[in-house]
């Protein structure tokens, strides 16, 4: 068996915890301490995260989204996929080496979707870039996360709390969709987002394709 090589790591911010990017073969894993967050061969519900939220936004002229967490790209590369030309999406992506992997060891499975016109990609914290916003985002995309806590960054908590949530809603445009994708389900964290104002579906999805492990996704949509 081909054996794991680790290429890097990182420390997420204010020296908080260690993330490893590995490769074994053509296969890449980046890892938070002995806990897999993502790993090459599983896109599925990374991907669905963006084909569901840019389903509820079809037909919108020059749309706009925001995804949270830049991870393997997949996300992104569904979004792109889904999304005309008159689109922007924005990236924020907390940890710098992340972005400095995407662009170096992992920049085959990226495809070159960095350099797309369409994209920007930020060094930042999403929860910065939701909150002084107004009506400014057809769609936000979180997954920053295991699910909704701070697991990889503890002040990722606050995009989940009431106030975050809350400022969430009012970054979006009416219509307007949150999307948070999570490794598990949660019913407090469902009840959160309908008493925040949220008409929300919570969708059951596979980790690769109609195989893998089960995943969630909330779609919460911004009512009138």
């Amino acid at each position: 068996m081909i054996p794991w090589i680790q290429l890097d790591s990182a420390r997420t911010p204010h020296g908080g915890q260690e993330l490893r990017l590995k490769q074994r073969g053509t296969e890449f894993s980046i890892m938070l301490g002995t806990n897999e967050l993502m790993n090459s061969r599983l896109s599925g519900s990374e991907e669905a995260l963006a084909r569901l939220s840019c389903e509820r936004i079809a037909g919108r002229k020059r749309p706009r989204l925001l995804i949270g967490g830049l991870g393997m790209g997949f996300t992104l590369r569904a979004a792109l996929a889904a999304l005309d030309g008159d689109a922007a999406v924005t990236v924020a992506e907390l940890v710098p080496a992340v972005v400095a992997w995407a662009r170096g060891p992992m920049s085959g499975i990226f495809d070159g979707c960095l350099d797309d016109p369409r994209v920007t990609i930020l060094e930042a914290d999403v929860g910065q870039l939701i909150r002084p916003e107004n009506a400014a985002w057809d769609a936000i995309l979180l997954n920053v996360d295991n699910g909704p806590e701070g697991i990889v960054y503890k002040g990722n908590d606050t995009l989940y709390d009431a106030a975050g949530l809350a400022a969430a809603r009012a970054a979006l445009k009416p219509g307007g969709v949150l999307a948070i994708w999570s490794q598990g389900p949660d019913s407090r964290f469902t009840r959160r987002l309908k008493q925040a104002g949220f008409a929300v579906e919570e969708i059951n999805t596979r980790a690769n394709g109609k195989r893998g492990a089960r995943h969630v996704i909330w779609i919460a949509a911004r009512t009138p």
